[in-house]
């Protein structure tokens, strides 16, 4: 089955491109020019993953991501001009699970689209049985399937939480400083800071607390970096 992209673009030729280059790989393109016409467009025909330029006449795309994750994990990507770290950093606090910044290749975002959709899929399909990577046994992470399951329940990451909480499970006890976990998460992305991994940090912390483990798993070690403590 065709998987559906929600495109929020005002800018015609951009949009074009992006159409051309998502038909070619395969997907079903729903275009919208609004940011009121992206959120009719998804409670009508839910898509599989959204991809939203952050500035529109009548909004904002970070406006549709927050409406969007009242009611739902679609896998979003924003599609920005923008190059402030502030933006980046409230984009991926928001949930999205990539960010590009114009002018980007139409290839390398459909690329990006169908790894998301893969990892997606993943999260979304019945456990199987865990890589060795754990840490004790509430945290399993599962390299082939690109998954991580907390308490017994596969977590809903996006691309660069998995890709983080992923690297530190690896090495549990382990304290990675910043620059280190910069080049091992975000090293093929752009414009990344030490905020960037803070944010990340913040959100796992979060959906770590939501699956019941106790305490700060991922711990901070100042002027270090981060590491995974081990479950009790």
């Amino acid at each position: 089955m065709r998987k559906r992209i929600l495109l929020l673009e005002d800018e015609q030729a951009i949009a074009d491109t992006l159409i051309y280059a998502l038909h070619s790989e395969s997907f079903d393109v729903t275009h919208v020019r609004l940011a009121r016409e992206a959120l009719t467009a998804h409670e009508k025909t839910p898509p599989d993953l959204a991809i939203l330029d952050v500035g529109v006449p009548d909004g904002s795309g970070f406006d549709v991501c927050r409406a969007i994750r009242k009611s739902s994990d679609l896998p979003i990507v924003f599609l920005t001009a923008r190059h402030e770290e502030i933006d980046r950093v409230l984009g991926l606090e928001l949930g999205a699970d990539d960010y590009v910044v114009k002018p980007f290749s139409p290839r390398e975002v459909c690329a990006r689209v169908r790894a998301i959709l893969r990892r997606s899929a993943a999260a979304a399909s019945a456990l199987a049985p865990m890589a060795p990577a754990s840490a004790g046994v509430a945290l399993k992470l599962d390299e082939q399937a690109q998954r991580i399951v907390c308490a017994g329940q596969v977590l809903a990451l996006t691309r660069y939480e998995f890709l983080l909480l992923a690297t530190l499970l690896r090495r549990p006890q382990r304290i990675f400083s910043r620059t280190e976990l910069m080049e091992l998460v975000w090293g093929g992305a752009p414009h990344t800071s030490d905020r960037t991994v803070d944010a990340h940090v913040k959100l796992l912390r979060a959906k770590l607390r939501d699956q019941g483990l106790q305490g700060e798993v991922i711990q901070t070690h100042r002027h270090m970096g981060y590491s995974l403590r081990l479950p009790d």
